[in-house]
């Protein structure tokens, strides 16, 4: 015959089953924590990769490269972003070392052939080839010709794509307005390096 369970007994056990039954709580409750903030950060990868779509490692980081020149400079992100824009529409954000005269025969105004190079496609007037071959160097010589062309506030009031033309003097003054969702969006991402360099 077993022993009656005196009534200090039973509330002690009951005790230990409500304390075990909060213990078994707390960590089902961490759990689905960890969970839910994983599924998070996996939904906010997602997004920004989707964003990155369509551009490689080499086009993303020539964008950081704009932004980072853009800050050095202390112009404001639709500053940088305008000039992530011009890039976009110059080069696709690539670095090469040609330009329209070689793909269509372009010429200047006077006749003469195109010397366009690097992301900016900036001809010999902007500098040497090698500060135009710079993605750096080649951002910050189009920051400060948008500075002296384009000052504030006016800048502030124009459209973007009017902005750029301004200092690139391109045919067509609105060629970069498509580019511009485009930029925001990049220049959205770049925020996150760490979940860039998961989407490659």
């Amino acid at each position: 015959m077993m022993p009656r369970m005196t009534t200090r007994n039973r509330r002690r056990r009951l005790q230990q089953r409500r304390a075990v039954a909060l213990a078994v709580g707390a960590v089902l409750a961490v759990g689905l924590g960890v969970a839910g903030v994983a599924i998070g950060q996996s939904i906010h990868h997602a997004a920004i990769c989707a964003d990155a779509d369509g551009f490689g490692r080499e086009q993303l980081d020539n964008a950081r490269t704009i932004v980072d020149a853009g800050r050095d400079e202390g112009l404001s992100t639709r500053d940088q972003t305008i000039a992530v824009m011009t890039a976009l529409g110059e080069s696709s954000l690539q670095n090469i070392d040609y330009g329209d005269w070689e793909t269509g025969g372009v010429t200047n105004p006077d006749g003469s052939r195109t010397t366009s190079v690097g992301l900016f496609q900036q001809q010999d007037s902007w500098g040497s080839r090698e500060q135009r071959m710079d993605p750096y160097t080649a951002a910050t010589l189009f920051y400060r010709a948008m500075v002296d062309e384009v000052p504030e506030p006016e800048r502030s009031s124009m459209e973007p794509t009017d902005v750029a033309h301004r200092v690139q003097i391109n045919r067509d003054p609105q060629h970069y307005a498509r580019y511009w969702p485009i930029a925001q969006r990049i220049v959205g991402v770049l925020g996150d390096q760490t979940v860039i360099d998961g989407c490659f």
